[in-house]
């Protein structure tokens, strides 16, 4: 439903519901009687009066027969007047019924425009009851077709754009070019894709200034032994004390060189303290609606979530399932099980894939910067994503443990329960 279907809908339920109520409002409530009918039961009466004929009711109108003394003789139907007061009372017709010069009763006519009346509204309220039953209908449909293709996508593109700021460059943004933002999320994926590869030539260039950095380092080193064994020798040889002590100088000097040279291996590990991570109780509900979210193929099967406060940086938690599931996605590319179990103060989420795995002499390496398993060749990767997964789990005072399952890689997540932190109620 577009936006003018939608105006010109509901522009039109609003004029009935006008026109309705216009109409209602000059409805006037007429008392009058239908006098060719009138007459003829009155004559059919008095020509009738005493037979038993003009019981017969031929008019279709309600009356009512009384004798002088009051006293009913025949209604043409239930539920209208038996008496004179009651017929003032209701506004019904009274006439005198005239035979052979006298007047043997009257003859009541019941007024039947309260009826009518009645009916009119009863149909009203009907109607209008209907245009806006339509109305709701109408708005509700314009309310879904607002949700799927406005709200739905912005959601969409903020969940991306949360990623992107976490760091996660590796779960595409779907395009869908019905909605308002497809243009949008076109553009977006692009972006995605630039940084991306930005990413990976960085984890390149890391991985480059590394290796460099261990041959620099072995080829100072070298020199740098030497030039202290030398000298050690020297200052064990030497006669003064002023040659003893220039040797001294220079071995804590070669010494200090060794240890700047030790320390270019540790300082890329410096950039990870610049990933912040600030922990906050959330329900674990909300568990579910993140493994689905970085489940885009829709591999995993999912158990039932214990019902629980979990203490996790909620943005940190959705980077480690997106990189669990991607990784699952590029080495196996199986079904996936999720299970969850509460074991004393965590909450573990277990994680496998179908995949059969990597070599056991690979696990307790798994996890370190840049390393990567012996399946990973030729799959694009930079060996950072369990790296940064399991630092980020650190942090959050759980922790993330890799093994190898029965079917395949079973990773474990485990999340602190709210109030079982250290230092934390």
């Amino acid at each position: 439903m577009n936006k003018r279907l939608f105006i010109s809908s509901m522009v039109f339920v609003f004029i009935t519901e006008i026109a309705l109520l216009v109409i209602f409002a000059l409805q006037k409530v007429e008392n009058l009687q239908d006098a060719v009918a009138v007459n003829e039961v009155v004559h059919l009466v008095q020509e009738k009066w005493n037979t038993a004929e003009w019981y017969q009711d031929r008019t279709g109108l309600g009356y009512t027969v009384i004798d002088s003394k009051g006293t009913v003789l025949y209604k043409s139907r239930n539920g209208i007047s038996e008496s004179i007061n009651q017929a003032v009372l209701h506004r019904d017709t009274i006439l005198d019924i005239e035979t052979k010069g006298k007047t043997p009763g009257k003859i009541i006519i019941y007024n039947e425009s309260a009826q009518e009346m009645q009916k009119w509204k009863q149909n009203a309220v009907i109607i209008i009851i209907s245009a806006i039953t339509v109305q709701f209908i109408i708005c509700a449909l314009y309310f879904i077709y607002i949700k799927k293709t406005i709200i739905s996508p912005f959601n969409r593109l903020k969940d991306f754009a949360g990623r992107i700021a976490g760091g996660n460059l590796d779960i595409p943004l779907e395009m869908d070019r019905q909605n308002l933002f497809g243009a949008f999320t076109e553009s977006f994926d692009i972006m995605r894709s630039e940084l991306k590869r930005a990413q990976l030539a960085e984890a390149e260039a890391n991985a480059s200034k590394k290796e460099l950095v261990a041959k620099l380092s072995h080829d100072i080193k070298t020199p740098v032994a030497s030039i202290k064994a030398v000298s050690e020798l020297g200052a064990a040889l030497a006669d003064r004390n002023r040659d003893k002590e220039n040797y001294t100088n220079i071995i804590n000097k070669a010494g200090q060189i060794n240890a700047l040279v030790t320390n270019l291996f540790t300082a890329t590990l410096d950039e990870l303290k610049q990933l912040s991570v600030v922990p906050s109780v959330i329900e674990s509900k909300e568990l579910k609606e993140m493994l689905q979210s970085s489940d885009y193929f829709g591999y995993a099967s999912l158990t039932e979530v214990p019902g629980c406060m979990l203490h996790v940086d909620r943005l940190r938690l959705q980077q480690v399932f997106d990189n669990i599931f991607a990784n699952s996605y590029k080495y196996a590319d199986t079904r996936i099980d999720v299970c969850f179990l509460i074991d004393g103060k965590n909450l573990k989420i277990i994680i496998e894939d179908y995949g059969g795995g990597i070599k056991e002499e690979e696990l307790p390496f798994i996890k370190e910067k840049f390393r990567r398993g012996g399946n990973s060749e030729g799959i694009e990767g930079s060996g950072l994503g369990l790296f940064i997964s399991d630092y980020f789990m650190k942090e959050m005072g759980g922790g993330l443990v890799i093994e190898n399952g029965k079917n395949g890689l079973r990773v474990t997540v485990e999340i602190s329960l709210s109030g079982t932190v250290s230092g934390r109620k």
